[in-house]
Formats: C-alpha cells, structure tokens, sequence
C-alpha cells in the first residue's frame, strides 16, 4: 500500500499539487479527482502528492483500482485499519452486524492526517458496493473524511463525482513545462528553445515526452538532438502530429498513436541497423501476459511459427539486444529462489509499452495466428520443464506460470482437455518446487474452468478441489481448506465409492488439515482409518499407505503419544528407504518427522545430529532455497536451542528469516513462522527487549495478513505477552494472555490444546503478579482439563499438574505441593524415562518443594515451642 516512486522531477503541475496540499493541510478533508486521458501524468502527479504528505507527517496509502470492488473494499477497509478502526468494529462488520463500508467512513470521518490515494479509477460505475456511481456518495468512494481521498480517473465527468469532489482535470503540459521534462532526460540534445519546439508537436503529452526523452538519452541513438528527433516526426507522421495540440489530450486510443509513434522511431532505427526482428518480437512479446517471460520461450521457431518471418538463433539475439539498448525491452535480473543454478533469463516489456503495442501494431498475420504459435510453444516449454531432472527446472517453471491461465482461456472449449492438463503439469512442477503462490494461480483456474465445462461432480473436477485445497493449506489457510476437503471427501464417497483411492486421499487430507487446526484427536482417529484400509486395499508397501502411516504418526505425536510416535516414524523411514530410495523427498520427510519426534522425547542431542543431517541431504537434493530446505534449517536451529546453544540457534534462525523473506516473500505464513522462532530464541538469549520488538512487528504483520483471529495471530500474541513478561511487564502480559485466551476459547474452541496452553500462561503471569490465588484455581481448571482431553500422561497435562504444584507452594501449601511434584515425578520417570530433562526437572523441583516444606516445619515447630 505504498505509493510509487516519482523518478524524475514532476514539471508543470505546481498548481494542482498546491490544491492538493491546501487540502491534505487543511482541517477539513474531502476528496479530489485527478481526471484526464491517458498518459496526461495523472498516477505521477498522486504520488508526487502522496511524497509530499508523507513529508508532512501525514499517513499515506495506495490503492490500485483493479475493477474489484471486493478487493477495492478489503484494501480501504485495511486502509481504516492502519488508520486505527479497532478490530471489534471490524468484526462487527464480518459478522454482518453493521455495514462494512459505513464502518470504513465512519471511522474515517474521525480521523485526520491521513491521504488515501485510489488510482486508475476507470471504471466507476463499478466502484460499490451496489450499482451506481460513486456521485450517490454511499458506496466505498465517498468526500466524507477528516483526510484527503485522492482518485485518479479517465472519466471526467462533474455527474460521476458528484458536487463535493474537487475535480482536477489534467490538460497537455505548457511548453516551457513539456521542454524542462525533455531537458531534465537529455539535458545535452539541445536548446530550451529546441526542446519546446519538440514539446509542442508532441502536444504537451507526458507520456510522449518521457519516451522521447528515454530514447534521446541512448547514446547510440541515430537522432541525438530535439531537432533532429523533430525533423523525423515531421517526415513521417505529419498526418498525426501535424497539431500543436493533437487529441491525444482528450481521445486514449490517440494518445496510445501519439506515443507508439514516438516508440517507432526506434523501431525504425533498429530495422535501419538490421535488426529486422525487432518490431515483430516486440509485437509478439506484446502479447503475452505483463510479466516476466522465460528467455528460453522466444525461440526462432515461436518467431518463425507466430510471424512468418525466417529467424535463427542469432537474429532473435540481436533483436532482443536492439529492444533492450533502446530501453523497450527490459531484462530484469534473476531474484530469489534457486540462487544456485544457473540463473534464468527474463524478457518484460514495460507495461505501457507492452499496452501501446497491443494495441496499435499491426500484424502481418491475425492476431489468432500468433496467440495459436504461443500457445503451442507454451506447451512444449512445460513439457520440458516436466522433463527437467531434479530442481533444474524450476526457475522456469515459476516464470511460466502467470502465463498458463489465459493459455488455458484461450483453447476452451476446443482444446480443454490437453490445455488443462498443461496447467496441471505445471502446478505439479510447482508443487515440488514450494511455489505456492504460483501454483495457487494455477489450481485456482483450473478448478474454475473445469466447474463450468466438466460439472461440478465429474471426477477430474473433484480432483482439482482437492489439489486447491492442499495448496491452500500449504499457504497456512486451513480453514478454508479443511472444508474443501471435507466436501470433496463427501462427494468422492458418494460418486466414486469409499474406497476409491481417491476417497482415501481425500480422508488422508483432511485429516492432516485437521490436525494442522489442533483437532489432533479426530485427526489421529481419521488417519488411523485411512491406514487400515489403504492397507487393506493398496497393500502395506503402497507409498499412500506409507504416507498414511507417517501422517498419523505425526497426529500422535500432536497428542503428546511420543514414544509411539518415534516408533511408528522409525517403521515409516525404514520402508521408505527400501522402496522410495534414501534421497526421496517423502524419505527426508520420514526422517525429519523421526528428528521432531526424538526432540519432543528429550532426545535433544540425537535429534540435533539427525536435523543437521537432513539438512545437508536436503541442501543437495532439493537445493538450498527450497522450503522443505528451509524447514530443515528452521528444526535444526529449534534442536540447538533445546540443547542450549542459543546463540548458534539464533544466527540460524536470522538467516532462514532472511532467506523465507527472499524467496517466499515477507508476508508468507512460512517468514512469520521463521521471524517468531528467532524473536522467540532471542527471549531465551535474555534479549527481552529486542525479543518483544520482533514479536510486536510479527503480531502487526500477522494481524494484517493472516487476519486477527487466525491460529497463528493469536500464537504471536501469546508468545508477545510471554516476552513481556520476561521483561516484568507483568500486567501488560497478563491482560494480553487473557485476551489470547478469551479470543482462543471463541476461536478454537474450550479444549483445543492452544486454549489450554493460554490458560496455563495467564496463570503463570497471574502468579508472577502475586496473585497466587487465582493463579492456583487456573492451574487447577487446566490440570483437570489436559487430564480429560489430553490424558493422564501428557506431557502437557504433566507440565500443569508441575505448575500447579509450584503455585500451591507459593501459597504456602507445602505439603500439597511436594505431594503433587512426587506424584509428577514418578509418572515422568515412567513415561520419559529417568534421564529425560522434564525428569531432572521435575526431580529439582521436588527436591525444592521438600526443602521449603522442611523449613515451613521448623519454624512451626519453633512458634509452638516458644508458645508453650
């Protein structure tokens, strides 16, 4: 929600920037349209505004209109949020107990010092919510703040805005003003005189301006100076230029002439040179969606194929070269994952570039030609990197992917069924690669195509609910998909039978998606079912059925069921590495779930040796930016930390912060998960201070993304209140811990493990406060709550009955106390063994709870003798 950089100065708009300033500083607010044709400068001109706000200490945020009102809704409602509408009002919203939008406005309405920026408005009537124009002054865009709301419209129309907008109309750039902007990119082309002469046959326009000032700048260019790039616009294209002002200022598809004519003299240059490619490769790359294409995917043949024009290696090099030297083309360099293979080349035209020539160039074939060789080339190029051995493929793959769904739009219905499958292909690809986001695009569009041309019941539809689902979950979104996989689940038991292999996936995977909830008991339960018949059906040496049996061993060991957890991953590695091979993915899995298991069975140094070791394996299979990769790096840094080695851990951890924010981006669940362990290991390093910034941070970015009721928003608020607390902000942290809980009992429910885990942390800040009392009556709730959900000998429920017995010893109630610690003791040594760490804890604190029940009695027996 940033504003865009201005990269040059902004000339000749003085007097709307001052409007727009008297506004943002006057106490009054409103709204103001910045209105126009295209390429009149109207997004520069709001972020010019936006930089000075800023400036001025005024909170600023941007919003792309993206013709979604939904969207547009969401972003002005986080806009509200960031503004400071409490979480409560927006609740109330969710819940429908008041109107979202009015919420938005109300608050707004209270609040100054703000500029909120909503650009590319260009279809108004579809702003919202409801039909109408915005002008009715009910829907999302409304002059009713106590700060400024900024639009940028094509539409300039007094009846769309309404009586209390401030309309902005942009007109051409006056002519000292059009030759300072040419000037100030090609200050040695000429004269002042020179340069306005230019400015006025390209009518002021600064979207012409700015192309012609790019392309005077290249020192190679062939016209060098204002008059000789004049004298070629006036040979060549009098028919269109030959107004001082020509209506590019109020016609769109004119002003796209203006400037694909100032783009084509460059073309002409580069065809003069020899680069005869050039203009169909920038065509045809026009074509293809705005972003980043493969370089390996513009090959002579797509050239040939989509053209008609002979091609070979070197001439496409050589067109591309000719496009990116006269800055049409731009190369962006390889940026994030997979740092260590070969970098992949990347073509992109700038979107205006790539808009214009759509456009306004004109083919030799029809456009249906040229999409057809893409398409066909688009197939080819996944089927490749299908082929591709190892993770060699996968830098391609992410860069295909934005382009799969309009191929997909393309060849339905006609050729539905081998386009779908390429975007399945794909999505795969990324599956193994950990491009969720990618991959989400890609099983998104699927599942909607095949919805409308399969029906919903066909079972290739049923399937892709299924792979949506799973990579919904794999995106920290488990609500949403364990109910998807619970209606796939229904519907497959329905059509294809229960025990389809497919309706055995779909148990497998809500029971894992459960379990990713905290429901670990149905989960362990379903996963137990789904093993007895895979087995049954498929055979014990099938990989589902290995996948089943390693799935619940991880739910037992949710439950707390260690022990036969470790046993249960220990079957499930040998079998893999006899069948799959050790370096399969699902064996290094196997053997980082044994690692976990071992770690949480006080088996710290043994699992510390076998994480340090799967991360070395999965460095070299999978590569060190992948996020099982990462994963690994995160569990061995967790394992040296069990171990004590803080210090090491949180260097570790800092850098699979780094690395998550890199490749995964620093929104992803996985980063937020990374960025808490290290605030986390800090707090054990005695870095309380620095520990709770990170958290504070974490808690802010997790409220925004993930939402302030999701699992993991509540889990960096417990773990904030935790830090707090360490730094004797015990109030603080107690009143935080009873919000996490309170907000855990509506969430997750009375009995899920976390709300327990709430239960027993305020407890614990309620004792540091010295209030015993009511501390002891939580512990006392929680004991006998673990023992009823979690059972008798969990570690959970023996780590309550610990608390509660220290609690009761700070009330004075010793004998009570030691009693508990001897009772706790004597199921740890059962349970953990007696050289378990929870052992000699538990030993320590009987031992202490015998000393002060000892001295408790001297001083008894010492009262009462002297009473006598």
């Amino acid at each position: 929600m940033n504003p865009p950089t201005v990269p040059a100065r902004v000339r000749g708009r003085e007097a709307e920037l001052e409007r727009i300033g008297a506004l943002v500083r006057g106490p009054g607010g409103g709204m103001a349209v910045v209105c126009g044709a295209g390429g009149l400068g109207k997004t520069t001109l709001a972020a010019e505004a936006a930089a000075q706000a800023r400036d001025q200490d005024r909170a600023v945020v941007w919003i792309r209109w993206r013709d979604d009102p939904e969207r547009l809704g969401q972003d002005l409602a986080q806009a509200a949020h960031i503004l400071g509408l409490p979480e409560a009002r927006l609740e109330e919203a969710r819940t429908g107990r008041v109107s979202l939008v009015d919420a938005v406005w109300e608050h707004l309405a209270t609040v100054t010092g703000w500029l909120i920026v909503v650009d590319n408005v260009d279809t108004p009537s579809r702003v919202g919510p409801g039909s109408g124009l915005p002008a009715a002054y009910r829907g999302w865009l409304r002059p009713h703040g106590s700060g400024v709301l900024l639009v940028t419209s094509r539409d300039t129309t007094r009846q769309t805005w309404g009586p209390d907008a401030d309309m902005l109309h942009l007109q051409p750039l006056a002519d000292d003003a059009g030759a300072a902007v040419l000037l100030d990119a090609a200050p040695h082309a000429g004269t002042a005189a020179e340069a306005e002469a230019l400015a006025v046959r390209l009518g002021g326009l600064p979207l012409g301006l700015n192309a012609a000032g790019t392309y005077l700048s290249v020192p190679t260019s062939r016209h060098r100076t204002f008059t000789a790039y004049q004298h070629a616009l006036e040979a060549e294209f009098t028919d269109l230029l030959g107004a001082e002002h020509p209506t590019a200022a109020t016609d769109p598809a004119a002003a796209r002439r203006v400037v694909h004519h100032t783009w084509d003299l460059s073309l002409d240059q580069l065809h003069g040179d020899g680069y005869t490619l050039a203009r169909p490769v920038l065509q045809l790359l026009a074509l293809f969606e705005p972003a980043p294409v493969p370089r390996t995917l513009v090959t002579p043949e797509l050239v040939t194929d989509a053209t008609g024009l002979p091609a070979t290696a070197a001439t496409v090099d050589a067109a591309l070269a000719g496009l990116h030297q006269y800055g049409l083309l731009h190369t962006p360099e390889t940026d994030g994952p997979e740092a260590d293979s070969p970098a992949v080349g990347q073509l992109q035209l700038h979107p205006l570039v790539r808009e214009v020539t759509a456009h306004t160039l004109n083919r030799p074939e029809p456009a249906g030609t040229w999409l057809a060789a893409i398409d066909e080339h688009l197939a080819r190029a996944v089927e490749v990197v299908a082929g591709m051995p190892g993770r060699t493929g996968w830098p391609t793959a992410r860069l295909l992917a934005p382009h799969l769904p309009a191929h997909l739009d393309r060849n339905t219905p006609h050729n539905f069924t081998t386009a779908r499958n390429t975007l399945d292909t794909l999505a795969d690809v990324l599956d193994a690669a950990g491009a969720a986001s990618g991959e989400l695009l890609l099983r998104r569009h699927v599942l909607d195509n095949e919805s409308t041309v399969l029906g919903l019941d066909h079972p290739d539809t049923l399937s892709s609910r299924n792979n949506l689902a799973s990579t919904l979950n794999s995106l920290g979104e488990h609500r949403e998909a364990a109910d998807l996989h619970q209606q796939v689940l229904t519907d497959r038991q329905r059509i294809l039978g229960p025990d389809h292999p497919h309706t055995l996936t779909s148990r497998n995977n809500l029971a894992s998606t459960l379990n990713s909830l905290g429901e670990h008991r149905e989960a362990a339960d379903l996963h137990q079912q789904n093993l007895t018949d895979r087995q049954r059906i498929l055979g014990p040496d099938h990989p589902d059925t290995l996948t089943s049996r390693n799935n619940l061993a991880t739910a037992l060991n949710s439950l707390g069921e260690h022990q036969q957890a470790a046993d249960l991953h220990q079957q499930v590695l040998t079998d893999r590495q006899r069948i799959l091979g050790p370096d399969h993915p699902h064996t290094l899995s196997s053997r980082n779930n044994l690692a976990g298991t071992l770690s949480d069975l006080g088996e710290h140094q043994q699992a510390a040796d076998l994480h340090r070791q799967i991360l070395t394996d999965r460095e070299r299979v999978l590569g060190p930016d992948h996020p099982d990769t990462l994963t690994s790096r995160n569990n061995h840094a967790l394992a040296l930390s069990d171990l004590g080695e803080h210090r090491q851990a949180a260097d570790l951890h800092q850098r699979v912060v780094a690395d998550s924010e890199r490749i995964l981006g620093p929104d992803h669940p996985a980063t937020l998960t990374s960025r808490n362990n290290h605030a986390s290991t800090l707090n054990s390093l005695g870095e309380h201070q620095q520990a709770a910034d990170l958290h504070q941070q974490n808690l802010t970015d997790t409220e925004r993304i993930l939402g302030p009721d999701h699992p993991d928003t509540l889990t960096s608020r417990n773990n904030l209140a935790s830090t707090l607390n360490s730094l004797g902000e015990h109030r603080q942290a107690a009143d935080l811990h009873q919000q996490v809980l309170t907000d855990r009992q509506r969430v997750l429910g009375p009995d899920h493990p976390a709300t327990l885990t709430s239960r027993n942390n305020l407890a614990g800040t309620l004792s540091d406060l010295g209030e015993h009392r009511q501390a002891a009556d939580l512990h006392q709730q929680n004991l006998t709550d673990t023992e009823r959900i979690l059972g008798p000998d969990h570690p959970a429920t023996l780590t309550s009955r610990n608390n509660l017995a220290s609690t009761l010893s700070d009330l004075g109630e010793h004998q009570q106390a030691a009693d508990l610690h001897q009772q706790n003791l004597t199921d740890i040594e059962r349970i953990l063994g007696p050289d378990h760490p929870a052992t000699l804890t538990s030993r320590n604190n009987l031992a202490h709870a015998q000393a002060r029940l000892a001295q408790a009695g001297r001083r008894r027996w010492w009262r009462l003798r002297r009473r006598r």
